[in-house]
C-alpha cells in the first residue's frame, strides 16, 4: 500500500565510500552533502541527505526569481491604487480650480474698491475661502503619493540591476540544460536508495493524519509485502473482545469511509498489536500467549501456535495496559515478536519466527523492562523502544539482533494526539503508521545507510 507521495517521502540518510566534494547545500535547497575525515585508505566519507520530492526544483535562481516576481506584483498593484487614486483626486482639483479663478477675481475686485468694500464683500470672500478649505487634504495627499511614486522609482531601479544580474549570470551556460541534468541526477539516486533496504534510525518526522475514527485505542496497517498495485488497508477498533477486521482497497477509500471487505475471525484478538504480512493476519488470541494467522483471501486460520513462558492478558503489557504484553511485527528481516517472561525477570523478549509455521527461529533476552516500554517497532533486525506512550514520548533504547548488543539513544517524535496504542514499522512504506488516541497517523523516517562502492571490494 503506498500513501501518496505528500504523505510518504522519509527521507533517507546514506554514508557513501569514495570520492565526493567538499559542499554543503542548505536542507531547503536540495541533495545534502557533507564531507568528513578520510578512512584509513585515504577515501572521503560523505554522508548524502536526499531532500523531500519536490525540493529539487526549488533552486537558488528559481527561488530568487519567484521573489522578484512577487515584488512587482506588489508593486504593480500599489500602482493601480495610487492611479485610480490620483484619477479621482485630479477630478477634485479640477473643480477646484474654477473656484480658484473666482476667488482671484474676488480678491483683485477687493483691491480695486477697497476704500468702498462694505461687509457684504468680506463675508462673499469667507464664503469663496470655506469652500477651498477641502482642497487641503487632498494636496497634502498629493504631497505623500509623490513620496510613494520616488520609492517606487527606487525599488524599479534596483530591480532592474538585480535582473540584469540574473540575466548575465545564465547567459553563462545553458540552465535549462543544467537543470535537466540535477534531475536526472535525483532521479538516479532516489532510484539507488530504493533498492537500499536496511540502516539504522536517526530521525523520525511528523506525524502526518490521515484520518480520525474509532475509539482511543486500535490498530491499522497495510501489507509490506504487498505489490505497489496491491493498495489495501486494515482497520481494526478497540484492543479487546472483538472479531471484526474491516478492508479498503486504497488509502483514500480508507479516508473516505469506503469498506470494500469485513471479516468476522474466528477468534478474538488481545491487544492492538498485530500485522498484515504476505497477505496474512497475525494476531495474539484472546486471553492466551497463542499467536493466530489468519488468511484474508481464503478466509481461514493456516496456523496457530503458543508462544512458549509468554506472559499475557496485561502480565508484561506496554505501559498503557491494553493486553499490550505480545507485539507482532515485520521488517526488512522477516517477522517477529516482542514480550516478556517470568524467565527474563519480566524483561523484552525477542523472537524471530517463521511466517508459516510460527515456530520461534531464535530468540533473544534484553535487559529492559517491559512494564517500562512505551511501545517498540523493529528495522533492519534493531528493536527500538519508546520510553512512554504519552506526551514527550522518545526512542529511548535500541537493541541489535545482528551483534546481540543494545545502546541507549534519544530520538524525539510528536505524540500529537497525547497517546499512542499502536506503532508499527512498514518496510515497504519506510514509515511508521500509529494509532494516536484515535488517530490514525503516519511517521517518517530517516535511516543511515553504508554503502561500499565497487572499488572498495
Amino acid at each position: 500500500m503506498r500513501v501518496p507521495s505528500s504523505v510518504l517521502y522519509p527521507l533517507l540518510s546514506l554514508t557513501i565510500f569514495g570520492l565526493c566534494p567538499s559542499m554543503t547545500i542548505g536542507p531547503k535547497e536540495g541533495w545534502q552533502v557533507y564531507s568528513s575525515a578520510q578512512d584509513a585508505d585515504g577515501r572521503c566519507i560523505c554522508t548524502v541527505v536526499a531532500p523531500e520530492q519536490n525540493l529539487c526544483s526549488r533552486d537558488a535562481k528559481s527561488k530568487q526569481l519567484r521573489q522578484l516576481l512577487e515584488k512587482v506584483q506588489n508593486m504593480s498593484q500599489s500602482i493601480e491604487v495610487l492611479n485610480l487614486r490620483t484619477q479621482r483626486d485630479f477630478q477634485y482639483v479640477m473643480k477646484m480650480e474654477n473656484q480658484m479663478k473666482g476667488l482671484r477675481t474676488k480678491f483683485r475686485q477687493v483691491e480695486d474698491e477697497r476704500k468702498s468694500m462694505i461687509s457684504k464683500n468680506y463675508q462673499e470672500l469667507k464664503d469663496k475661502m470655506d469652500e477651498l478649505k477641502p482642497l487641503i487634504p487632498v494636496l497634502e495627499q498629493y504631497k505623500m503619493d509623490a513620496a510613494l511614486i520616488s520609492q517606487f522609482k527606487e525599488e524599479i531601479r534596483n530591480l532592474s540591476v538585480v535582473l540584469t544580474g540574473i540575466q548575465e549570470e545564465l547567459g553563462a551556460y545553458d540552465y535549462d540544460e543544467l537543470y535537466q541534468r540535477v534531475l536526472r541526477l535525483d532521479t538516479r539516486l532516489r532510484s539507488c536508495m530504493g533498492k537500499l533496504t536496511c540502516g539504522k534510525l536517526m530521525k523520525i518526522t511528523g506525524p502526518v493524519t490521515i484520518k480520525t475514527s474509532g475509539t482511543r485505542f486500535g490498530a491499522w496497517m497495510t501489507d509490506p509485502l504487498a505489490s505497489t498495485r496491491n493498495n489495501r488497508v486494515w482497520y481494526m477498533d478497540s484492543y479487546t473482545n472483538s472479531k471484526i477486521v474491516r478492508e479498503y482497497k486504497t488509502m483514500e477509500d480508507f479516508v473516505a469511509g469506503v469498506v470494500s471487505r469485513t471479516y468476522s475471525l474466528p477468534y478474538k484478538w488481545e491487544g492492538t498489536n498485530h500485522i498484515v504480512y504476505n497477505g496474512s493476519l497475525y494476531y495474539n488470541k484472546y486471553q492466551s500467549n497463542i499467536i493466530v494467522k489468519y488468511s484474508f483471501d481464503l478466509g481461514t486460520v493456516l496456523a496457530q501456535r503458543a508462544l512458549e513462558f509468554a506472559g499475557f492478558h496485561n502480565m508484561y503489557p506496554y505501559t498503557w495496559g491494553g493486553y499490550s504484553d505480545i507485539d507482532v511485527m515485520a521488517d526488512e528481516m522477516g517477522l517477529w515478536v516482542v514480550y516478556a517472561t517470568n524467565q527474563n525477570a519480566g524483561n523484552v523478549v525477542i523472537s524471530q519466527i517463521d511466517p508459516d509455521t510460527l515456530q520461534v527461529l531464535n530468540t533473544w533476552n534484553t535487559e529492559y523492562s517491559k512494564r517500562n516500554a512505551g511501545e517498540s517497532f523493529m528495522i533492519c533486525g534493531t528493536l527500538y523502544i519508546t520510553n512512554s506512550h504519552l506526551s514527550g514520548a522518545k526512542v529511548y533504547y535500541a537493541y541489535s539482533t545482528k551483534t546481540s548488543t543494545y545502546e541507549y539513544i534519544d530520538i524525539p517524535f510528536h505524540n500529537q494526539y497525547f497517546h499512542i496504542s499502536m506503532l508499527d514499522y512498514n518496510a515497504r512504506d519506510r514509515a511508521l503508521y500509529a494509532w494516536n488516541n484515535g488517530h490514525q497517523v503516519i511517521f517518517n523516517v530517516t535511516l543511515f545507510h553504508v554503502i561500499k562502492t565497487d572499488d572498495d571490494s
